[in-house]
């Protein structure tokens, strides 16, 4: 009798399991670039909106130092590096504190619209019935209305369309999460309906499983796969909701928070009088902010479709075939029409015909 045992394949290291990671680790070429990129200006946003109270020189609603006012529409200094706005703030610390303001939308907001999403998503799925066509109906008229001007109704509902940092901040997250809630309701229960026919949710309620136990035990783990995707791509669009909602007027008022949409809308005039830089910079940290976070989902959502994932393997398995397959005339080196060296003398022009002598 045989003594010889089945190696296991190593496991991998939890690093390598983590989520961005895992893609990192998948992507090659352009695609890694973009993954790369999308993530260190991510990086540097949340960093920089994490460590405002700290780098940014002075506070956002403050107007003079020791030595006096600060000044009005002041172009670059060594004092003030960006300038200063028409309002006598300075413009770097704006930006800064405005990255802060705009990290606590996201989260606040995306995170709401998950738990909302999700559970619903899942309740409608699985029992089905006139919850399921109540809900469907509702989220596919929330979905359908204008994501904007439905954010400004719901903002002035809540706050009368300005207040504090706190307000302006709750107010701001609970407008973006009903835009958001349709989108994560329809892919949880798409998922939902799904798994909920799979032969495994089938044995479980066989062997006596409550319905709760089968919705968060086993399809809620499976039907969760794609919110990471949907996170990231999400996130930018409340960063640009959230700068809508200000340049509109409807965000927080300047002296409880740094917002950049506000910022560019007090900036309108400036430019017409060749004052550029209030309008520059809090337009760049929005372009920036939302493309580094943009380039990460996207990137991920490439990773995720198992077609482009396979192109990879398919390139690198053709080359391997082709510098080690033996065929009658030596190894695999012809053009896209056959085989060189079949019979002698025959070759391929630029466009792949086949060309005897």
């Amino acid at each position: 009798m045989s003594t010889d045992t089945v190696e296991r394949a190593p496991k991998r290291l939890l690093r390598d399991r983590l989520p961005v990671v895992h893609q990192l680790r998948q992507s090659v070429g352009l695609q890694r670039g973009m993954l790369v990129a999308g993530l260190v200006i991510t990086a540097i946003f949340v960093l920089v909106a994490i460590l405002a109270p700290v780098i940014a020189p002075y506070g956002f609603a403050q107007l003079r130092d020791d030595q006096g006012l600060f000044g009005s529409s002041q172009p670059p200094s060594p004092e003030h590096i960006w300038g200063t706005t028409v309002g006598g703030y300075d413009v770097l610390s704006r930006v800064l504190w405005g990255a802060q303001t705009a990290l606590l939308v996201i989260v606040v907001a995306v995170i709401l619209s998950l738990f909302a999403g999700v559970l619903l998503g899942l309740f409608s799925g699985y029992l089905g019935g006139w919850l399921d066509r109540v809900l469907v109906v509702i989220c596919d008229a929330i979905y359908a209305f204008p994501a904007l001007l439905l954010a400004i109704v719901v903002a002035i509902v809540i706050s009368g369309g300005q207040s504090s940092l706190l307000g302006g901040v709750v107010a701001a997250a609970i407008s973006i999460t009903v835009v958001f809630i349709p989108q994560y309701f329809r892919v949880i229960r798409a998922e939902t309906v799904r798994i909920k026919a799979e032969a495994y949710v089938e044995s479980a309620k066989v062997l006596g499983a409550s319905s709760s136990r089968i919705m968060f035990r086993h399809v809620l783990r499976n039907a969760t796969r794609t919110l990471p995707l949907i996170f990231t791509l999400n996130s930018s669009e409340a960063i640009l909701t959230l700068a809508g909602l200000g340049f509109l007027g409807f965000g927080i008022e300047p002296t409880s928070g740094a917002e950049w949409g506000y910022d560019l809308n007090k900036s309108l005039a400036d430019v017409s009088s060749g004052i550029w830089w209030t309008a520059l910079y809090p337009g760049l940290a929005i372009v920036f902010a939302v493309l580094g976070i943009t380039l990460v989902g996207e990137s991920l959502n490439d990773l995720a479709d198992p077609r482009l994932r396979g192109r990879r393997r398919v390139a690198q398995s053709a080359g391997e075939v082709a510098e080690t397959s033996v065929v009658p005339g030596g190894t695999l080196d012809a053009g896209p029409g056959g085989l060189a060296g079949l019979e002698d003398g025959e070759s391929f022009e630029e466009h792949g015909i086949e060309v005897k002598p």
